[in-house]
């Protein structure tokens, strides 16, 4: 027979219970990154803006235009399709209609086989000759410099209108397009997706003398480094500022093969 087990005896001579066994520890979460002052992304997202301005000293409008017709009329061809085609189709059509009341007096079918190459070229041809007869009827066939006025416009909504603000008239803007809320979304600059939001708040973050070239830059930068899918963030010269880092491609060697040029 083995040794037998005592009790554990108190002080007082009394029988206590078994210690318990501690109970296992629960995991710990990741601790998540601190939060960051509404300061200090002040002070990152202009210093983004910064860097960027340093990587595209040469970062425009990429519509060709001369006016600020003709700039309206552009952004507006420009949806569903890119830069480059619209600057394909544009010297044909600027010829074949040279001012508002041209365009407001076009013949549907003749633009509409201008326009074919676009896509969605039905479409545009109506907004097209809506815009010239909203332009001769209500502002003496120009442009108008409000963007209260140019949202009025057939087919214009905020973005058409501040790159035509911004490009054509001198006036400051936010152009939110796909590529603009994409970044600024990596960058978290907002978490916002509704195009309104994201010109808000992004517009509290960088002085309004740059919303102009920051939309440029940004449009830039998506569309030949921070693509959609797989970004060159190796090859990316604003990657330490970008909390994103790492969702694409960090090698950089790869990441360079990636990049687009023009």
């Amino acid at each position: 027979m083995g040794p037998s087990r005592l009790p554990n005896v108190t002080s007082s001579g009394g029988t206590s219970r078994p210690a318990p066994s501690p109970s296992p520890a629960r995991p710990q979460a990741p601790a998540g990154p601190s939060a960051e002052s509404r300061l200090a992304l002040v002070r990152r997202a202009r210093r983004t803006n910064r860097e960027l301005a340093e990587t595209y000293p040469d970062a425009r409008c990429e519509l060709d235009f001369t006016t600020p017709l003709e700039l309206l009329i552009a952004t507006v061809l420009s949806a569903q399709t890119t830069d480059k085609r619209v600057n394909l189709t544009t010297p044909e059509l600027f010829s074949r209609y040279p001012d508002a009341a041209a365009y407001a007096a076009a013949d549907r079918l003749d633009l509409e086989d201008v326009l074919r190459p676009l896509g969605f070229f039905r479409a545009k041809a109506q907004a097209v000759i809506g815009i010239g007869q909203a332009l001769v009827e209500r502002y003496g066939g120009q442009v108008p410099k409000k963007l209260d006025d140019l949202v009025t416009l057939p087919g214009v909504g905020r973005k058409t209108a501040n790159v035509v603000l911004g490009n054509a008239f001198g006036v400051p803007g936010l152009t939110v397009d796909t590529h603009f809320g994409r970044l600024v979304r990596r960058l978290e600059w907002t978490s916002e997706e509704d195009p309104v939001k994201v010109e808000t708040e992004v517009g509290e973050l960088i002085e309004k003398r740059e919303w102009t070239m920051l939309s440029h830059r940004l449009i830039f930068h998506g569309r030949r480094v921070c693509f959609s899918r797989r970004p060159a963030c190796g090859a990316c010269t604003i990657s330490h500022l970008c909390p994103s880092f790492g969702i694409g491609e960090t090698d950089p060697v790869v990441a360079a093969t990636l990049v687009k040029t023009d």
